[in-house]
């Protein structure tokens, strides 16, 4: 299995534990939760059910079969309610730690939303003072944070941990491709993001534009239409969200341009989009400077899977019918360095993460990201490509990323000098420049004369 240790060593630290644990665990589809609990119910004494879209008597019934199978070698009759089921379950924990994994939660509780209630009545008169470790984990965030987590839950107060499961970030995703070029790699990541189920749809044995062809365009594949499959499952009307995320991936950021643009009232617009920020589809991004309250803010679609589709395939899948699958890999080639930008500041800015991390920069940084707004010294608007500073405000990082055919030239340096003015509080400046292609001669040079700080895309693998 890829990645995922520090998911693994949270579930091991919680087993270890001498009391009883409860963990929650959440995140969005085909994000490799089950995949994370499999592994671990592996390794020790576990119940692990997996709860489907069926009525409430025949998830009974095959959480019957697995419970009595586990114990007994074979199943004899379906419990006659979940509280006999619990109270059996109880009957069999010994010293030695039972885990009891409940996969996919909303299913089990959507159709019977009493058996949270049973849940804590089982966990305050009898398993508090039990040896077992409970998980419930399910793929619909916004059930999870309500209606599992949240105070009004029968469940809030019991919940001894929670973990959600994120995507891999830029180097974790290389794994999935050690034969790729550092280039294809990250364009990899830019296509793909960091969903393990994206990730191993692309073959690492045939080349990037094979993948693309086979497993993007060719229709019939799963990630033809996977937005839409999953839009579907997760969402009453797809085609408002289908919209807002097409004007998203358009350059509309804000709720008054997304609005104008799908022509739909801005307060119904708000509604949709906090739900496709529950998803983890979307996020409100604010200048690094700015409270996140700021007014200032944009949406970004934050999957690199929808940016990519939305970008390319939404509106152009009639069109690329008729160019040919060959013909339409080359025109999103094309254009792949333009789509990249963006997403190579953030690959960048995880690159910082990880050296932070590490104890491997000036200083801890505070806040990090993306700055945009009026910069007085040139009386207009200007934009940072990544800012740090530390908790002070008197340490200062500012980075330029390039992700071009072509060296870094030295007016790209001057402008990241002169941005640096801004910042007259600053006692410490550092300047750091990330590029595909490496630097011209001149900023070399340059560079070295004033301590900056230059990486390469091999420098980032």
């Amino acid at each position: 299995m890829i990645g995922r240790l520090d998911e693994l060593n949270q579930l091991e630290r919680f087993y270890n534990s001498s009391k009883f644990e409860f963990l929650t665990m959440y995140g969005r589809r085909r994000i490799g939760k089950t995949t994370i609990l499999r592994e671990f119910a592996g390794r020790h004494k576990a119940l692990f059910f997996s709860a489907q879209e069926k009525n409430d008597s025949l998830n009974l019934l095959d959480f019957s079969k697995m419970v009595q199978t586990f114990f007994e070698g074979s199943f004899i009759s379906s419990f006659q309610n979940w509280e006999a089921a619990f109270e059996y379950i109880t009957g069999k924990i010994s010293d030695k730690k039972l885990v009891l994994i409940i996969d996919e939660f909303p299913f089990l509780a959507e159709p019977n939303p009493s058996i949270k209630s049973i849940l804590q009545h089982t966990i305050d008169h009898v398993w508090k003072g039990k040896n077992i470790f409970l998980i419930l984990c399910g793929s619909s965030v916004s059930f999870m944070l309500n209606d599992v987590m949240g105070y009004k839950s029968p469940l809030y107060g019991r919940i001894t941990g929670n973990m959600e499961v994120k995507p891999f970030d830029y180097l974790e995703s290389a794994e999935f491709f050690p034969n790729y070029s550092k280039t294809e790699k990250a364009i990899a990541y830019g296509i793909l993001g960091g969903v393990p189920r994206y990730l191993e749809a692309f073959s690492a044995d045939i080349s990037l534009e094979e993948n693309i062809k086979n497993n993007l365009l060719m229709e019939g594949a799963f990630l033809n239409d996977e937005p839409q499959t999953l839009l579907r499952i997760e969402l009453r009307e797809p085609s408002v969200y289908n919209s807002i995320l097409e004007a998203i991936s358009n350059g509309c950021n804000k709720v008054c341009e997304i609005a104008d643009r799908i022509h739909e009232e801005k307060s119904k617009c708000s509604k949709y989009m906090l739900t496709l920020q529950t998803l983890r589809l979307i996020e409100k991004c604010v200048p690094c400077t700015e409270p996140e309250t700021s007014k200032k803010g944009i949406y970004e679609i934050t999957d690199n899977y929808y940016k990519f589709w939305y970008r390319f395939l939404f509106t152009n899948q009639n069109y690329y019918s008729m160019l040919g699958l060959e013909l339409s890999c080359e025109e999103i080639l094309e254009n792949v360095n333009d789509y990249m930008g963006p997403v190579f500041e953030k690959i960048c800015e995880q690159y910082l993460i990880r050296v932070a991390r590490a104890k491997k920069l000036p200083f801890i940084p505070y806040k990090m990201g993306k700055w945009w707004g009026n910069n007085p010294l040139i009386k207009a608007q200007d934009d940072v490509d990544i800012l740090a500073f530390d908790k002070t405000g008197k340490k200062v990082l500012l980075c330029e990323c390039k992700f071009r055919n072509k060296p870094m030239p030295i007016e790209e340096y001057d402008y990241l000098v002169m941005d640096a003015e801004m910042f007259k509080n600053a006692e410490e400046k550092y300047l750091m420049f990330f590029s595909k292609s490496g630097f011209a001669e001149s900023v070399k040079e340059r560079a070295a004369r004033e301590n900056a700080v230059l990486l390469t895309i091999e420098d980032l693998y």
